[in-house]
């Protein structure tokens, strides 16, 4: 039998083991799901025959090379900055990897020793980043091969609840990881670059500067912008386009909401808070405040903010219940985030009945025998259940067909890389559409490109 090791048993994870399981007998497989949870490994593996959990430490460099030695081929599910050990071990014992991460410059240094062993290293075979990057090549590569110029590409993903779940003035429940909201956007400048002009949005302005997009069926959106657009100028082999911009996508008012946290401090990671085990929600709102011995907390935030007592925003404020004097945060030496994100993950966390939703969205201006035109392509998934949502479909699904394709010699192209060449991505997208995961196109004239309603340069 052939040897699959699975390092990490998180939540996406669910739903690729159920895959190579569904296809064990037929490919000849064995999982051997490794985590420091043993017993969530073992729920994994729900007693199949062809599967077994193993308690696995990825710093502990004696049962990481054992559990790596067996394996024929090893898919890492960790954080991204974990994976490095397992990758250098699959370079000593020859063994290819798959993960669904960014690839980190630790990760792409390796590349030159990847390709000497004939082994390939797929990563960003997730949803975003993987199914964005497939999704976009896909029909960037088919714009090309008619001889089309691209003139504008952007992307937008957002992990959101379903309509049939959306029970809250914010529009929103955590989907994933709940930090990475919170902290989203910190640490750097987003920068894109539009109509040929470089434009920058530092952190405390990004969730005012929203593009406002529509997708057929479920309605209008909004897209704040990620940091990293420039980069896929090289990735994508874009260096001429006028517009690139990729972001995150929302319900409309989410943004101008979430900016109040940010204008306050509330989002800040870098320092921690006194007194946060037995601060109340209340204490906590009030140490961002000015001090006042006649106002309120309540007045002095309206006033702080320039909420009125009539505006939405206030609603949602008062949804969360952050002005309760008898809730404790209960985490010691809890900086901002960690203290919002636990007042969050109390009233946004999905329900045992509550259905998650993945929406894509890709934008495409290209130049074509004289004539600009634009093709607008977007994918909406809506979830199953708790475990097997859309996220953990996304995710999980590309990383697991990814991984048998590699195993069958289907990609074989070595070297530290990234889904965006048609070897990898024309298999792969044509088997998500089996599960669900299509993208509709529609074809219109290109206008050109005014996100934010400005004028001019």
């Amino acid at each position: 039998m052939r040897q699959i090791l699975v390092i990490g048993a998180g939540k996406s994870t669910s739903v690729l083991i159920n895959y190579l399981l569904e296809k064990s007998y037929s490919e000849d497989l064995f999982l051997t799901i490794g985590d420091l949870d043993v017993h969530q490994a073992e729920k994994l593996c729900n007693g199949h025959s062809r599967c077994k959990a193993l308690k696995l430490d990825v710093f502990n460099k004696e049962s990481r090379e054992q559990a790596i030695q067996k394996a024929d081929i090893v898919i890492s599910m960790l954080p991204a900055r974990f994976h490095i050990e397992a990758a250098k071990d699959c370079i000593k014992f020859k063994k290819s990897l798959v993960t669904a991460s960014y690839v980190s410059k630790e990760m792409k240094a390796l590349d030159k020793e990847v390709k000497e062993n004939g082994l390939v290293f797929m990563n960003e075979i997730g949803v975003d980043p993987g199914i964005d990057h497939m999704s976009a090549m896909q029909v960037i590569d088919r714009i090309r091969a008619k001889g089309g110029k691209m003139l504008l590409f952007e992307s937008f993903t957002g992990g959101l609840v379903a309509p049939q779940s959306d029970t809250n003035l914010w529009n929103y429940k955590f989907t994933w990881n709940p930090r990475n909201v919170v902290v989203a956007g910190q640490g750097g400048v987003a920068e894109f670059i539009q109509e040929g002009k470089y434009k920058y949005i530092p952190y405390h302005r990004l969730f005012r500067r929203t593009e406002f997009l529509h997708v057929e069926g479920y309605g209008k959106f909004e897209g704040y912008a990620n940091r990293n657009s420039l980069d896929y100028r090289s990735i994508y082999g874009l260096e001429d386009i006028l517009t690139l911009y990729r972001g995150t996508i929302r319900r409309v008012g989410f943004s101008r909401a979430w900016n109040m946290f940010v204008q306050l401090g509330m989002t800040d990671d870098t320092y921690q808070l006194q007194n946060t085990k037995n601060m109340s929600y209340r204490q906590f709102v009030n140490s961002f405040l000015p001090y006042s011995p006649t106002d309120s907390i309540e007045l002095k935030l309206r006033h702080n903010l320039k909420i009125d007592q009539d505006d939405i925003m206030w609603d949602k404020l008062v949804e969360l219940d952050i002005f309760n004097d008898e809730k404790t945060i209960g985490i010691e030496n809890a900086t901002p985030a960690e203290a919002l994100q636990k007042i969050l993950m109390e009233k946004w966390t999905l329900d045992e009945d509550d259905k998650d939703m993945i929406v894509m969205y890709h934008k495409f201006g290209y130049e074509l025998d004289g004539e600009r035109k634009q093709i607008d392509s977007s994918m909406v998934l809506i979830g199953e259940n708790q475990t097997s949502t859309a996220m953990a479909k996304t995710v999980g699904l590309p990383v697991a067909i990814a991984t048998l394709a590699i195993l069958n010699k289907k990609i074989t192209t070595p070297g530290v890389q990234i889904p965006i060449t048609k070897e990898v991505y024309e298999p792969i997208l044509k088997e998500l559409e089996t599960f669900g995961i299509v993208f509709k196109e529609k074809e219109t004239e290109y206008l050109g490109y005014n996100p934010f309603g400005e004028v001019g340069n």
